[in-house]
């Protein structure tokens, strides 16, 4: 009983960011020009905060987070590829972010809630960009979105919010929820520079028709370390 509990309760859903993380840094790199040899080297070296996040190991914490600083600067250096060892922190605070959610007081709601508004406020962009249209948000980065998504993400995220306030979810956490819709859509046009400079459409492959992970998780990687201070500052 006790097993699965520790399965259910956190083990898994550290093991499902675990994998996510080490593609997502693969894909970092071929955004920033590093070789095979490069981008597995990265992998490696995630490897290590990513382990120790673990809940059988010391957990998302000051360690976690030191090493993953650690790792940054270690792959900067032996890569001579900033960065690339950047990516490091792009990947791994995220991670460790969604993961101090989990490890709180109803856990699992928070991390849904920094997830799942992520998603509300794609959905209510997409929507209100095409209903609405309009004068467009940043054409020379991302040439479709429009502000009229803009706002139609942040709106649908903030209501989205506050329904989640009849399961428990604390109403300042709900009143910041715009805040972080925001935030979630200047990840998504970040990525979208990113990718321009780059020369490529997508940041990979593993989603046939999506691209890659960070083409999809983009709008969460800023989110989730907000929210999580959020949460921390609350408690």
């Amino acid at each position: 009983m006790a097993a699965t509990a520790l399965w259910w309760g956190g083990f898994a859903f550290w093991l499902l960011l675990a994998v996510v993380g080490i593609l997502m840094i693969h894909e970092w790199g071929g955004l920033h020009g590093a070789d095979a040899r490069q981008r597995k080297l990265a992998q490696y070296a995630l490897t290590v905060p990513l382990a120790i996040m673990a809940p059988i190991a010391a957990g998302p914490g000051f360690l976690a987070f030191g090493l993953v600083l650690g790792a940054m600067f270690f792959v900067a250096i032996v890569t001579r590829n900033g960065m690339l060892g950047a990516g490091e922190v792009y990947v791994g605070l995220p991670v460790l972010a969604l993961l101090v959610l989990r490890a709180q007081d109803q856990g699992l709601l928070l991390a849904f809630w920094a997830m799942a508004l992520v998603w509300a406020c794609d959905i209510g962009a997409y929507f209100a960009g095409r209903a609405i249209g309009g004068p467009k948000l940043l054409p020379a980065v991302s040439p479709n979105k429009t502000w009229a998504g803009f706002f139609g993400g942040v709106t649908a995220a903030g209501l989205f919010a506050f329904v989640l306030i009849g399961l428990g979810l604390d109403w300042r956490l709900a009143a910041a929820t715009p805040l972080l819709a925001a935030l979630a859509q200047a990840g998504d046009l970040y990525e979208s520079w990113l990718k321009r400079c780059a020369g490529v459409k997508d940041s990979g492959n593993l989603l046939p028709g999506h691209g890659g992970l960070l083409d999809r998780l983009d709008g969460l990687v800023p989110v989730a370390p907000l929210a999580a201070l959020l949460v921390l500052a609350i408690r």
